[in-house]
């Protein structure tokens, strides 16, 4: 059996990276020139399914190495004021780990055959059942089976299910990350919490490495080359619906919207690394429509893309990579039509995936600021 991934992001490597443990070929098709040509590094917090599939997905040997490079989530989340005063509490925080996405998706990476500057131009189902993929600016590449794993914009999607459109919000947000120094060992506190100000909020999170990763796989897996990165602060602005940010930098953006904030706060973004700064909008993908069985099928944000405040978007890819994992393990053993499995994994996906969707978009409103509703008490 053979399967092309077209993606490489974490749902697209954790699949890859199962079905090479498994002895399945699979390739990965990134659009973008190189493997570091976009920032892909801030914190994530996986939760316990999360966590449990993209170890599934990984060598045994590694999982020491997986261990050492994530921390505990916190398990309490305040509403504080720009002065840093606690004025409200979120609830309960989340239970997991927080794993870097640079750190991860550089584990998931290795071993993997993966061809950058691949960027789909679409696909054919061919008589004998399997797919073959067609790229701008590389030869056509043929596999049992070819997975979408390409994101909220996915190619894949475009020509599988072009009635399934990403929704925007009409929310936007600014996410940078700073390193965690000891000037600012006094917000502590505030990692993540919510900052709430006039029009925005603020929420800061901790990336803490218990080992440095570069140090940690030098030590438990040499093989693998992780970055060379230390502690550090990811933080993130949500503006008002239909915000924009007519700013010079996203650092201007954030800045210009914390007159009169906590010294330290200003510090902290004033201190980022203007290169890992952005302003993204907050776009959702339903799954609805269903495809037709065969060749071809969705992963991750191209199937059920999730607004970040619910906090499920990696762990649901990774849900699915490892769920389609395991039906292509049956699969290729015999066990199980191909057809059927791709089938058993979809109807799945569909159900969790749209809940996922539904409460993402249920936990939005309360990150986003609205001036006519009361402040939290």
């Amino acid at each position: 059996m053979r399967v092309s991934v077209v993606g490489a992001g974490l749902g697209g490597l954790a699949l890859a990276q199962g079905l090479r443990g498994a002895g399945i070929e699979a390739d990965v098709y990134e659009r973008d020139p190189g493997i570091t040509a976009r920032f892909q590094g801030y914190r994530l917090v996986l939760d316990p399914i999360g966590f449990q599939a993209v170890r599934a997905c990984l060598p045994a040997r590694w999982h020491a190495l997986l261990d050492e490079i994530v921390m505990h989530a916190s398990a309490e989340q305040m509403v504080l004021d720009p002065q840093l005063n606690e004025v409200g509490r979120l609830g309960a925080g989340r239970t997991g780990v927080v794993v870097d996405r640079q750190v991860l998706r550089h584990l998931l990476l290795t071993g993997l055959n993966v061809h950058t500057d691949a960027a789909l131009t679409g696909y054919d189902v061919l008589d004998d059942g399997r797919a073959r993929a067609r790229f701008a600016r590389r030869g056509p590449a043929t596999a049992d089976l070819l997975v979408g794993a390409d994101g909220v914009a996915s190619a894949v999607r475009g020509v599988l299910s072009p009635l399934t459109v990403p929704t925007d919000t009409g929310v936007r947000f600014v996410i940078g990350r700073t390193p965690l120094t000891e000037e600012f060992a006094a917000l502590s506190r505030a990692y993540g919490s919510k900052i709430a100000g006039d029009g925005v909020s603020l929420m800061l999170g901790a990336m803490r490495f218990p080992t440095p990763p570069k140090q940690a796989a030098e030590q438990l897996a040499p093989e693998v080359a992780l970055p060379d990165i230390g502690d550090y602060v990811r933080w993130a602005m949500i503006l008002p619906p239909d915000g924009s940010a007519g700013d010079p930098t996203a650092q201007d953006a954030v800045l210009s919207r914390m007159e009169g904030w906590h010294p330290q706060l200003r510090a902290l973004i004033e201190q980022a690394d203007p290169d890992n700064s952005a302003l993204l909008s907050i776009r959702v993908v339903e799954p609805s429509e269903r495809w037709a069985p065969g060749p071809v099928t969705l992963l991750g944000d191209a199937a059920h893309a999730t607004s970040p405040t619910g906090g499920n978007g990696a762990n649901t890819a990774l849900r699915d990579a490892d769920l389609l994992r395991r039906g292509l393990i049956e699969a290729a053993g015999g066990r199980r039509d191909l057809v059927d499995a791709v089938g058993g994994y979809e109807r799945q996906m569909f159900a969790y995936g749209a809940e996922a969707v539904r409460r993402s978009l249920a936990a939005l409103p309360a990150f986003v600021p609205d001036p006519q509703r009361p402040g939290p008490a």
